[in-house]
């Protein structure tokens, strides 16, 4: 099994290929510092699988991951982050990652979550499963199917237009950089026909996507 591994602080990525390289029957093909290496690194090394952290600089873990699923057989992404909360486990696996740890995970946890991957076969942390099952009891209905083509991101981006936040708040409430944010915009406004944040916020309430 050929395993990327992408996370921002060098000694945890480091430690990290010192693990996973002891696993039988596994080689580390790259270490990436942010989602953009992570992504250039893939379509060098075509790795089976990506071991992801989340939150990043120049493109975040989320970002990262919806680039190598819309890439088309790209390898399966198993996030290992410090994070275990509703936005950024809903956010990963809405952009494609296959599975879902936390950084208590043990080498055990990694090698199973990694051959799960491989296989085509999902892993998530108890915490990840105890809290999808907690929003998915908790969230208010709203269309089944997104019109025109929205995405689950795209959709909650709108919701967050439609409550009157800025790119700035957007960003730092959904842990992603402004410029992705900007680009989900200039995304929405075309598949909406918006052309602006008004006309946008109108299409939100129309369509039962405002919070």
């Amino acid at each position: 099994m050929r395993v990327l591994i992408a996370d921002d602080q060098r000694v945890v990525r480091e430690g990290l290929a010192t693990v996973i390289g002891a696993i039988p029957d596994v080689e580390v093909v790259g270490l990436a510092a942010d989602g953009a290496e992570a992504v250039a690194l893939a379509t060098e090394h075509r790795p089976d699988v990506v071991l992801m952290d989340l939150r990043m600089p120049r493109m975040d873990g989320v970002e990262a991951t919806a680039a190598l699923r819309d890439a088309g057989d790209g390898p399966r992404v198993v996030v290992l982050t410090t994070y275990a909360d509703d936005e950024s486990i809903i956010g990963a696996l809405s952009a494609g990652a296959v599975g879902y740890l936390t950084k208590d995970a043990t080498r055990d946890d990694i090698r199973r979550a990694l051959e799960a991957a491989a296989a085509g076969q999902s892993v998530l942390d108890p915490a990840v499963q105890a809290s999808l099952l907690k929003a998915a009891q908790a969230s208010p209905s709203r269309p089944s199917m997104l019109p025109d083509g929205l995405t689950d991101r795209e959709a909650e981006v709108l919701a967050l237009i439609a409550a009157g936040q800025s790119n700035a708040e957007i960003a730092e409430q959904l842990y992603v950089a402004e410029a992705t944010i900007k680009t989900h915009i200039n995304r929405i406004f075309a598949k909406t026909r918006s052309r602006d944040r008004t006309q946008a916020a109108a299409y939100a309430h129309r369509n039962g996507l405002a919070r």
